[in-house]
């Protein structure tokens, strides 16, 4: 079994088998790299699997290489720095108590408040179909149609004051009734 030390022929390997036996003579080598960027020995450990799992992908990337013990250390090393990067930035992520993010507003509604919109809609319905026949007219060509107090008036032919009297009881009916459910 061949260590760090001692060279091998690694032209005369195919691209996994190069792989396989390079990750075996430079474990060690690889692991200590590691360890000296601050790393606990089970960390970099992972780092170097991980390394292996990336590898294996595309061993041929190994071939190509001058010094494949510099490569892989190197290689192992950047993985460790990544791996302590994405640590540190989800430990800030979710660094915080549960009284901090309950103070943090929500930007969407609250999920009762569309229950809270439908009860009102209902409300508001029976509120209108309890009104008389002419002051729902008279409020629905108001609020659904948007025609204007005079236009009203002339359409209904009844007088302006009495499409404003309309108006004013249909909106303090409903306004009563949406204020019994609150």
């Amino acid at each position: 079994m061949p260590n760090s030390s001692s060279p091998l022929n690694w032209d005369s390997l195919d691209s996994n088998d190069l792989l396989n036996r390079a990750m075996e003579a430079y474990y060690a080598d690889m692991t200590r790299a590691v360890r000296r960027k601050g790393h606990p020995l089970s960390t970099a450990r992972d780092v170097v699997h991980d390394l292996y799992i990336k590898l294996a992908a595309k061993p041929d990337v190994l071939r190509q290489k001058r010094s494949i013990k510099a490569f892989l250390c190197r290689s192992a090393i950047n993985l460790g720095i990544d791996r302590l990067r994405r640590e540190n930035r989800e430990a800030w992520l979710f660094s915080g108590t549960e009284k901090e993010a309950l103070t943090i507003a929500c930007v969407g509604p609250a999920p009762d408040r569309a229950l809270e919109i439908e009860a009102r809609i209902a409300v508001l319905r029976e509120a209108i179909a309890e009104l008389p026949e002419r002051r729902r007219v008279v409020f629905i060509l108001h609020r659904l149609h948007h025609l204007s107090p005079d236009e009203i008036s002339t359409k209904l032919r009844i007088s302006r004051n009495m499409v404003d009297r309309h108006l004013r009881r249909a909106f303090a009916h409903c306004l009563d009734r949406l204020l019994c459910i609150d």
